[in-house]
């Protein structure tokens, strides 16, 4: 976010890319996967698998605000107050000097010791850098790390609490191609000045990406990095409109085991409506940290961005009550960081593993799980049902006893669930053993159509957009669509469900935004892919092993 205590946002412009390029660059990420390195041992947080773990090995999930210290330096208060509605995490603003007064290394400890008084993990970033090569009087991401490397006796021996945010929104909508080359020399520079942190780096287009740079080139920087400790922040505002261009993003970093979190997110921008719900939803669906945008502060005509009116906790606003009190708000899924569970005298045993679960009543859209219960010195609060797939877990159920109902699950699909206890001090405990369920038939043929159609051309490539329609009666919880290519076409990326194709074979499986379809409803996905020349459209669908007729 630029300064809004003074002025209006920068409008974050999102160009329509060349299609073939687009196309190309969905593969990227894949394609790119990180590389094993040997790297120092990190002494606080660290990142594993993709997932950020703090150094007693626990999974940390983010859930907080960002607070604008560099402009309201007297609001420490803050802090208190941010804890007191249930954040984990606060993402702190300061500055190198260049563009507002400099926070120099005691106010920066100072800011260390009230997240920790407060039982905060600290984000700290550079606001300087926002906008580079778009912005007048914007640093470069090699500044930035000077001035971390200037107040660093503030951060060495806070690894367990602290987390670098190097500079934020580092490049605007020119040069941003440079973001690459000069993120990994701003994180060389840091491990070669002893920085063991674990490093937070945002992306460029004023952080919102929407050229992909960041996510086509985050698994080369995290190879760079030589302790192999970097967090890649995406700042979500009006490029992420939409439900799919959220889950997309997002997926594409768990999917190469690239760790991310939403460092900056709103309910609505100067540059367009970002889908809060969505951001909220997935986050959680994924295990993704999440920092919303901010506290209290704003100016400039984005004054709505405020939590709270003026700094008064008891002044929430609307956009406060949804992110802390609002479906997977803050208050719903935050967990209090295990370093501050540790002390003398408090919990830090997890519960036993539950019993295995147990499958019953499996329909095409939903199953019931039933577990051993788990045991705990002080109690055993609730449960999370995981499925696994692929080496990650994903949480799709959370329940207070010993049994659940899962559903919105795609018919005739082979799933693997495993449960995990949680206790009152939020330790959580290992898995079960798992349990692998495959989901009954979809509904009778006749009771969907398809309608397919090409919406855009260029050499060796296209987008194509697919219409499913339910004409049955009831609805439709839940589904797979296939279909098979006759030309040799491949999918290179597809939104509305994840696509897995192998050879002419399609299968999509729905995403939770497009998985229920009413009767005489409809849902619409969107692709591109690869051809080597124009030949003829599939023309034959299926849906949940059910043929369908043509729309």
């Amino acid at each position: 976010m630029r300064d809004t205590r003074h002025r209006l946002p920068h409008r974050h412009v999102r160009p329509h890319l060349p299609a073939a390029l687009a196309a190309l660059a969905a593969l990227l990420l894949t394609l790119l996967a990180p590389t094993a390195s040997a790297h120092a041992a990190p002494t606080g947080f660290r990142v594993e698998n993709g997932r950020l773990l703090e150094a007693s090995g626990n999974d940390f999930v983010m859930r907080g605000v960002n607070h604008a210290h560099t402009w309201y330096a007297d609001r420490l208060d803050a802090l208190d107050h941010i804890k007191a509605k249930g954040a984990n995490t606060v993402r702190v603003v300061l500055s190198s000097g260049d563009r507002w007064t400099r926070n120099d290394t005691a106010d920066v400890a100072n800011v260390v010791a009230q997240c920790k008084r407060n039982r905060l993990i600290c984000v700290l970033e550079v606001h300087d850098t926002t906008g580079y090569g778009e912005q007048s009087g914007a640093v470069t991401l090699s500044r930035a790390a000077d001035y971390w490397i200037e107040v660093r006796d503030a951060l060495v021996g806070q690894e367990d609490y602290v987390i670098v945010n190097i500079g934020n929104e580092p490049h605007g909508n020119t040069g941003y191609t440079r973001w690459t080359d000069d993120t990994k020399a701003a994180i060389q520079k840091l491990r070669a000045a002893g920085f063991d942190h674990t490093l937070m780096v945002d992306a460029p287009n004023w952080g919102q990406d929407w050229a992909f740079t960041m996510r086509d080139n985050a698994a080369s920087v995290f190879a760079a990095d030589p302790d192999a400790n970097t967090v890649f922040s995406i700042h979500m505002y009006g490029v992420f409109d939409t439900a799919a261009e959220v889950s997309d993003y997002l997926n594409r970093f768990v999917a190469a085991k690239l760790p991310v979190v939403v460092g900056e997110f709103g309910h609505d921008h100067s540059d367009g409506n970002p889908d809060e719900d969505a951001i909220l939803s997935v986050t959680r669906q994924l295990g993704i940290g999440y920092l919303g945008w901010s506290w209290s502060g704003n100016g400039g005509g984005v004054e709505y961005l405020d939590m709270v009116e003026n700094f008064d906790p008891d002044r929430m606003t609307s956009w406060g009550q949804r992110l802390f009190d609002g479906p997977d708000g803050i208050a719903a899924t935050s967990e209090e960081a295990a370093v501050y569970r540790s002390g003398p005298g408090e919990d830090t045993t997890a519960p036993t593993a539950p019993g295995a679960p147990a499958a019953s009543a499996v329909t095409s859209s939903s199953v019931t799980l039933t577990w051993g219960a788990a045991t705990d010195a002080v109690g055993v609060t609730g449960y999370d049902v995981v499925r696994v797939a692929g080496g990650t877990e994903t949480v799709v159920a959370s329940a207070a006893g010993t049994t659940v109902t899962v559903s919105g699950l795609a018919a005739d699909t082979s799933y693997t669930f495993a449960v995990r206890a949680r206790d009152a001090a939020g330790n959580r405990s290992a898995r079960s053993a798992t349990v692998a369920v495959t989901t009954a038939p979809g509904p009778a043929a006749g009771s969907c159509a398809v309608g397919y159609r090409v919406t855009g051309e260029w050499p060796g490539g296209f987008q194509a957009e697919v219409v499913v329609r339910n004409t049955g009666s009831a609805a439709v919880d839940g589904w797979t669509l296939r279909w098979t290519f006759p030309a040799g076409q491949r999918i290179t990326s597809l939104w509305g469900g994840t696509a897995t194709q192998s050879g002419a074979e399609v299968s999509v499986a729905a995403a939770p935004y497009t998985a229920t379809i009413p009767p005489s409803g409809s849902v619409s996905l969107g692709f591109t892919g690869t051809r080597s020349a124009a030949g003829a459209d599939p023309t034959t669908f299926s849906l949940n092993g059910a043929e369908c007729s043509a729309a």
